[in-house]
């Protein structure tokens, strides 16, 4: 049996994953993603990352034959290389605020939304906006750039050896992309790079081979195939592309009313069609680019970082989560107010809770159902909506999502790690998905007396959370 590794750096963790001829997990191994706080500015250690890697691929290739790599990684994020093929600048850890320091003079040359898609992203979430910066406080350095790489695909090149760029990583919220136009903005030329940007390639294509230092270094067989890799929420859409497609519905009306749901430190709304100009940029909505290079409508917030932040939130009750818990909030009438980490839809405003939840993480689901929910209202959304782990992790906030929202299927597909199913489909995109890929669970809508009547008194306590 074939096996393929899949390479996800989240914001949060780093994971190797080893899948096999059905897309199950038979393997995996994990690391923090830690921030070097030393030096210019913060940045990720990707010497400590590459040497992680090494050693994850070794340990995998010991035990399981593997026949692909891929990568999938958060977006926000460039590394920068010399002729030489070294760091020209350290890799920029996406939350440093360094980035608003130019912000004035950057607001007045990046493209408008209306082209790029792209909303103004606090710190250093717009690409460009890091990129600016690094070129006017490090002239010197930011002039030996030689080749510009996007996160996942500088590791498909650490693997391969062939550098290239790719829509997906390019397409979220870079401010250096037109979706619509399926070319570069005008930034990249703004800023000195057009040299830099090696050719495209296509997200579900083989990029090459590994090389030979990476087989002596792992012992993984030297015809092991390396893909193109993938931003990691488009990971999580194209599993259930793929699953569309596999099911003959591509063609099919419905097939551009689906909504998926990706989660972790991000909780990103994605659906396709739509008109994307009627986005409203201040609610950090944006179009990333699914894996077919169409523009794909979203809406976020960091709903794992809030989660947590909830969950700590001082004069809270025990950590109970149940049907119970959560009617018991609603009849107390105990609200958590956004914002909780930075970005989203309420960006700016100051997370704050109303009343003493008699459980914090009750309160903290009960949150995030509200937020997604509301980020559906904001994509138009009507058709099916999709979540990949977290059914298995919090089943309840999906059933209080399908009470919000009885008009909807909210359908659970049981996936241990979406993204990284996801990229594993890239890797045979022309096959039929495993059947078992293809069974979903319906979520049932959670019975809470008064849910509809504190869902609107919590949209009363947020400037604009009401639709007409």
């Amino acid at each position: 049996m074939s096996h393929t590794f899949i390479l996800d750096i989240g914001k949060t963790n780093i994971k190797g994953l080893v899948l096999d001829d059905e897309g199950a997990t038979c393997w995996s191994k994990s690391r923090g993603n830690t921030v070097d706080a030393t030096g210019a500015y913060p940045h990720f250690d990707i010497e400590g990352i590459w040497a992680w890697l090494l050693e994850a691929l070794a340990a995998a290739a010991s035990i399981h034959t593997i026949d692909a790599i891929n990568v999938s990684t958060h977006g926000a994020c460039a590394v920068l290389l010399d002729d030489r093929g070294a760091l020209a600048l350290p890799v920029m850890d996406y939350e440093s605020t360094l980035p608003e320091d130019c912000n004035d003079s950057y607001n007045t040359t990046r493209p408008a939304f209306a082209y790029s898609l792209s909303p103004s992203l606090p710190a250093g979430l717009n690409l460009g906006r890091q990129l600016w910066w690094q070129r006017q406080q490090f002239p010197a350095d930011f002039a030996q750039v030689a080749t510009l790489l996007f996160y996942p695909q500088y590791w498909v090149w650490r693997l391969c050896g062939r550098a290239a760029s790719e829509r997906t990583s390019l397409g979220c919220h870079t401010d250096l992309w037109l979706p619509e136009g399926d070319g570069y903005s005008t930034l990249i030329d703004t800023l000195g790079l057009g040299h830099s940007l090696p050719p495209m390639i296509d997200t579900r294509a083989c990029a090459g081979r590994i090389t030979a230092e990476v087989a002596a270094a792992t012992g993984l067989q030297d015809h092991c195939r390396v893909y193109a890799g993938v931003h990691d929420s488009n990971a999580s859409f194209a599993r259930y592309l793929a699953s569309a497609n596999s099911l003959g519905s591509a063609n099919n009306s419905q097939a551009s009313a689906f909504t998926v749901v990706s989660t972790g430190t991000w909780f990103v709304s994605m659906t396709q069609g739509g008109d994307c100009k009627a986005m409203d940029e201040t609610r950090d909505m944006l179009a990333n680019v699914d894996v077919t290079g169409g523009a794909l409508r979203c809406a976020r917030f960091m709903g794992g970082r809030e989660y947590e932040a909830i969950c700590v939130q001082p004069d809270g009750g025990e950590s109970e989560l149940s049907p119970d818990a959560i009617q018991q909030l609603v009849v107390d009438r105990v609200y958590a107010l956004p914002a909780f980490a930075s970005a989203g839809p309420f960006n700016g405003l100051q997370g704050s809770v109303i009343g003493r939840p008699s459980s914090n993480t009750a309160l903290a689901s009960l949150y995030l159902a509200l937020m997604v929910d509301y980020e559906l209202d904001l994509l138009n959304a009507s058709g099916d909506v999709l979540f990949g782990s977290l059914g298995r992790r919090n089943p309840l906030l999906c059933q209080l999502l399908a009470a919000l929202r009885p008009a909807q299927q909210i359908l659970i597909s049981g996936d241990e790690a979406s993204t990284a199913r996801g990229a594993w489909c890239l890797t045979r995109w022309e096959e039929p998905v495993p059947a078992a890929m293809n069974v979903f669970k319906t979520a049932p809508g959670l019975t809470i007396e008064g849910l509809a009547d504190y869902k609107n008194r919590w949209r009363d306590q947020l400037p604009g959370a009401h639709f007409s």
